[in-house]
């Protein structure tokens, strides 16, 4: 891992559209005020080749009950899914739920199927046991599910936390993530060259940083899941290209601010 980058973690998406059924048994109520749920994964641009995922299920707790949502998926590699671009998710579970607040999520990986693959060399990612319970997402606000409306979940991967270096050449897989709602999203996106550069963006507001790198092959960015309000954009290239930092980037709710393109100077 060439670089620590901080993404955008877990972000919650409010979105009225069709969803497909599969949730567990004991999801399917038939009692009024159930809600529609679809859960989704994303992330950013990485230094890695691969990082493959073999989910398990998707947990929702709800007035302290769990709901649980079998994974629709096979293994697959999250590096391919990204905000910004043409495959910008991937549904991994989907069902009803009774509607109310969401208190806490899980996210639960089988114990094998997880892979990394480092400079050509594909590798086992193992998993600490105690995620048999499933990793908990940190939530800044909990999203409350209106009966009769269609959510849908986005689960914004971070890469470079999540993924563990035992400093002997192996890795481990602590799954990081965070939440935000859709009625507080926006969006920050750009161009950074020389594509040499090859930088780090973060999103600053505070103590709170996200952020990606410009996508190697053409230095485009884009990072979601941004309260609305003020930030600031940092560019941290490699040797040989000075920092550069925009202050006072307004994010708009629904809305994506384009920088435009950023030139790094050397």
């Amino acid at each position: 891992m060439k670089k620590k980058i901080m993404y955008s973690g877990l972000a919650l998406f409010f979105a009225g559209m069709a969803i497909l059924s599969g949730c567990t048994k004991d999801n399917n109520s038939t009692a009024s005020g159930t809600t529609k749920v679809e859960i989704r994964m994303t992330d950013a641009p990485g230094d890695f080749d691969e990082i493959n995922l073999n989910v398990k299920e998707i947990i929702l707790f709800s007035e302290g009950k769990p709901y649980t949502f079998a994974a629709k998926t096979d293994i697959f590699n999250i590096l391919d899914f990204r905000i910004g671009t043409n495959n910008p998710d991937i549904l991994v579970a989907s069902g009803e739920m009774p509607s109310g607040e969401i208190t806490e999520i899980r996210l639960v990986l089988n114990d094998s199927g997880n892979t990394i693959v480092v400079g050509g060399v594909s590798q086992e990612l193992k998993t600490p046991s105690a995620q048999s319970s499933g990793w908990k997402v940190k939530l800044k606000a909990n999203p409350s599910l209106l009966p009769g409306v269609t959510y849908s979940l986005l689960l914004d991967f971070d890469a470079a936390k999540s993924i563990v270096s035992t400093g002997n050449g192996k890795y481990l897989l602590k799954p990081v993530v965070r939440g935000l709602t859709a009625a507080t999203s926006g969006l920050i996106s750009g161009t950074v060259l020389p594509l040499l550069s090859h930088p780090e963006v973060l999103v600053i507001s505070g103590t709170d940083t996200v952020g990606t790198i410009a996508d190697p092959l053409n230095g485009n960015f884009t990072v979601g899941g941004l309260a609305a309000g003020n930030y600031s954009v940092k560019f941290a290239p490699v040797v040989g290209y000075r920092d550069s930092t925009i202050t006072n980037v307004n994010v708009a709710l629904g809305q994506n601010t384009s920088l435009g393109i950023i030139t790094l100077k050397q």
